[in-house]
């Protein structure tokens, strides 16, 4: 195992790296290398496959459950939500996706919310449990007045003899056309603001690598900005591609173009509209993965020159494979965002703080507050959206509401991009600190052990001066510089200014004959020992010396009779006693 995670980073890292190095634009100003910026991805050959209804039949693949028979009857609604969802109140969502689609038996799920034992029904794709399944819809009996007419079965095209580059393969009938549901679940980009942050930065220049199920690149939203990445489990095949949709769902969080999201009638905005997204794929068609793999994938995504890094719910953080990628990724300057864990697996509840400064934990909330899993005490750092959040869905389906901490990771990985674009000389540790230091803690001095720091700011993410940045160093077209430019001259200039004031006070003595001309701010207070110059000058008669102290006593004359006897001399330049005379 330790061999394939040190081997496949440097192959597939190459790969996706010659994926994104192509479209640079520019080079990074902390490091001197070339910043990726938008990436360029082909228009398929063939016109990718859909479906014209919501109903998740055709070969499309979808999670389902088949209803079992309870203590009194079939299952309810609630009893179901609260084993697979986490959350009975999830109920009114399972409801919205099967409401009206007849079942084998002829029926159909109605008002009463009533649920027969046999029926299947369409589950969201963060749907976790026994009784899961991955697969076509079971189709509903072939008679009935009602029954939708089945779809054709759609030829699957064949790929590319190079699967790590060309043309992006269309999707096949295997991956899924998600679910719509709740297409009017906006709360979570209301509450984020992201635009409040776009007048400082959109997150451009900086690669985002998402480890999941790999990421839809035909979506308009994300047009140009999908890297090709790579399919870790294969060794061989691309990451822009998308079986299950959690990975499309995260990168439209992270980097969804606003122009384009009235497109799909949805308020779904990415936090970084002009990031670039690196998919790699760890799971694809069954909802698991293995450490190997997530480990891989990081491993991967630093090869490839990724400054952030979000993972998914399919890694597994509390593996020894995984937490030594993650500890390597944090030396080499990246940003690791990860769901905080829950202790389903058993593992110990982890230290306040613990892992690597440039990991960031997160834990998912809904609307009031209340979290989207059972976390352990001090396992969130920080805590973003992840219930009822509206994101993009694979193939073109549009709109959906889902679920999960791995949504509230793209929140935290989007604001990390922001970060990470507006202070390109902060570290990922500090990049860290600034989105903790940044949440809102609702009041509170210190971390909480549910919440953490508090709910992420995207916009005080970017804007906040921090006073332990040793400097902070945003990207402000060289402000700074200039203000260090302007002390440095005027500094200079008092400096010339003394310098010609000092040379100006030796000669300031010098006189006509008849005294006047006489420079009288040189000589005002002038210690009165200058009278016995007087004797050496020549005896000028001009020169009262028999009588000096009048002249002394009043400096509003502005001369003494040494320096009016003294400057015929000084002026001839045969002064016996010089400037120093003078004084």
């Amino acid at each position: 195992m330790t061999a394939k995670v040190r081997t496949w980073p440097i192959l597939l890292g190459s790969v996706a790296l010659v994926a994104a190095l192509p479209q640079v634009g520019g080079a990074d100003r902390r490091t001197g290398t070339a910043a990726p910026a938008l990436v360029s991805v082909a228009a398929p050959a063939t016109p990718t496959p859909g479906t014209d209804s919501t109903d998740a039949r055709g070969g499309a693949y979808v999670k389902y459950y088949t209803v079992a028979a309870g203590a009194d009857g079939a299952e309810s609604l609630a009893a179901i939500a609260g084993r697979l969802l986490g959350a009975a109140n999830r109920a009114e969502e399972l409801y919205r996706l099967n409401v009206g689609r007849r079942q084998a038996d002829g029926q159909t799920l109605t008002d009463s919310r009533q649920l027969r034992t046999g029926w299947t029904l369409v589950l969201p794709w963060d749907a976790v449990g026994d009784g899961v399944r991955i697969g076509p819809l079971p189709s509903p009996p072939s008679s009935g007045p009602d029954q939708a007419p089945q779809v054709p079965p759609v030829r699957t095209p064949k790929p590319p003899a190079t699967p790590g580059g060309g043309v992006r393969p269309p999707a096949s009938s295997r991956c899924a056309d998600s679910v719509p549901s709740r297409p009017d679940s906006g709360w979570a980009q209301e509450r984020m603001a992201p635009d409040q942050a776009w007048g400082r930065t959109r997150g451009g220049g900086v690669l985002v690598a998402v480890v999941d199920s790999g990421v839809d690149a035909g979506l308009p939203e994300l047009s140009g900005r999908v890297a090709v990445g790579a399919d870790i489990p294969s060794g061989s095949g691309r990451g822009d591609v998308d079986c299950l949709g959690s990975g499309t769902a995260m990168a439209s969080i992270i980097g969804a173009r606003p122009a384009d999201a009235g497109a799909s009638g949805a308020p779904v905005v990415g936090i970084a509209p002009e990031a670039t997204i690196l998919p790699l794929r760890v799971v694809a068609d069954v909802p698991q993965s293995k450490p190997a793999d997530a480990a891989t994938a990081i491993e991967v995504a630093v090869s490839a020159g990724a400054r952030v890094v979000a993972l998914g719910a399919f890694v597994d953080l509390a593996d020894p494979a995984v937490a030594e990628a993650i500890g390597r990724a944090a030396e080499h300057d990246v940003v690791v965002v990860a769901p905080a864990s829950t202790g389903t697996d058993g593992s110990p509840s982890p230290a306040e703080g613990s892992g690597p400064e440039a990991l960031l934990r997160v834990g998912g909330v809904g609307p009031e507050g209340q979290p989207a899993a059972k976390y352990q005490p001090s396992a969130a750092d920080v805590i973003a959206p992840g219930i009822d959040v509206a994101s993009l869905g694979a193939g073109g389906s549009g709109v959906r509401a889902s679920s999960g901490s791995q949504y509230a990771v793209a929140f935290v990985a989007g604001t990390a991009t922001l970060v990470r674009s507006a202070f390109p000389n902060l570290s990922a540790a500090q990049v860290a600190h600034r989105i903790k230091t940044t949440a809102d803690r609702g009041g509170r001095p210190d971390a909480d052990p549910a919440t953490g720091w508090g709910m992420i700011d995207p916009n005080a993410a970017v804007v906040t001066a921090l006073a332990e940045e040793a400097p902070p160093a945003p990207d402000d077209g060289g402000g700074s510089g200039s203000l260090r430019i302007l002390v440095i001259a005027l500094l200079a200039v008092a400096g010339i200014a003394a310098i010609a004031l000092l040379a100006r006070r030796p000669g300031g003595t010098e006189t006509a004959p008849d005294g006047s001309g006489d420079d009288a701010g040189d000589h005002r207070g002038e210690p009165s020992g200058r009278e016995g110059d007087a004797s050496t000058s020549g005896g000028d008669p001009a020169a009262p010396a028999e009588d000096p102290k009048p002249t002394e006593d009043d400096p509003g004359t502005g001369t003494d009779a040494a320096g009016a006897a003294a400057a015929p001399a000084a002026a001839a330049g045969t002064s016996t006693t010089g400037p120093a005379g003078a004084r």
